[in-house]
């Protein structure tokens, strides 16, 4: 993202998509009678954005305006003002945020995507022969899986010596250090690896988003998908419960993303290919408003 623009149009793609699940299966749930129909849960399912804390789907459409301007900043700095600012941005998210309960970070998303932003970006902007070498960072990625794991055995067995609650302290959420470079050690191996190009992949990849809108859409989607339906609690301490485990994610994944291949086919491009020239005209509109409003205010 950071050395392509961001359009209106993308940006419609994204809410359109959003709001689409969120309404569709609201309405089918009122229908069969799932879930009670009430005015607030309309207004609810009609806001697209409701919270930055711990919801990503709104987090992201939030984050997704601010892409143009860490644009700008990441371009017009030099590689040491982005290393100075990673640095920053490192200490107050990902240091404050490990070190739990002597230090705490709030978690907001929205700004952790624009940390994130700030990290990745100068993989893009700054190459290094480092940043290429596959095998450095497969074995980090081992590495770091091994002592994820090591951390919440050794948590888990002081927390039982101390009677507290320690079990996944240095991964228990995206900004702390063991997520953070098992993420970066991983991302750059999966970098290099060499895949010839692949309609297939690209195609289920398209539908990716879709399928976090769909198993993931509301708390009346997970009650009825993973208790009632998948009964994953009930499966827990069966002797088939790790098949279930595999098996429930797998059958679910390509189910959802039967479901949006064909949304984007049978709706989205369709409407798109409708509506094209409209948000060519509205961008532009937009474009003069804006322009007269700054040059009457003598805004520059």
């Amino acid at each position: 993202m950071c050395n392509k623009n961001i359009t209106l149009k993308k940006y419609l793609k994204l809410l359109c998509e959003v709001m689409f699940y969120r309404i569709v299966i609201a309405a089918v749930f009122w229908i069969t009678g799932y879930d009670q129909f009430s005015v607030a849960g309309l207004i609810k399912v009609l806001v697209p954005i409701r919270t930055l804390g711990d919801g990503f789907i709104s987090a992201y459409l939030v984050f997704f305006l601010f892409i143009p301007f860490l644009n700008i900043l990441v371009h017009h700095m030099s590689e040491k003002q982005h290393i100075k600012l990673l640095v920053l941005v490192s200490f107050a998210y990902v240091f404050l945020g490990t070190f739990s309960p002597i230090t705490s970070v709030t978690m907001n998303y929205a700004s952790w995507f624009m940390v994130l932003y700030i990290i990745s970006s100068y993989f893009r902007l700054y190459p290094k022969r480092l940043f290429d070498n596959s095998k450095v960072w497969g074995i980090a990625t081992i590495c770091c899986i091994v002592i994820s794991v090591a951390s919440i055995v050794i948590c888990t067995w002081i927390g039982v010596k101390l009677n507290k609650r320690l079990y996944y302290n240095f991964v228990s959420d995206s900004n702390t250090l063991l997520a953070v470079l098992t993420g970066i050690s991983s991302f750059l191996f999966f970098k290099n690896v060499k895949i010839r190009q692949s309609g297939f992949i690209n195609t289920v990849a398209s539908t990716t988003f879709g399928v976090l809108c769909i198993h993931a859409n509301s708390d009346a989607m997970r009650q009825w998908l993973w208790k009632d339906t998948l009964d994953n609690v009930g499966y827990y301490s069966t002797s088939v419960g790790y098949i279930h485990a595999i098996g429930s994610v797998l059958v679910i994944f390509i189910i959802c993303s039967l479901i949006d291949y064909i949304r984007i086919k049978m709706i989205e491009k369709p409407f798109f290919i409708l509506i094209d020239k409209k948000i060519v005209n509205i961008t532009e509109s937009y474009r003069n408003a804006e322009k007269h409003f700054f040059d009457k205010h003598g805004i520059h």
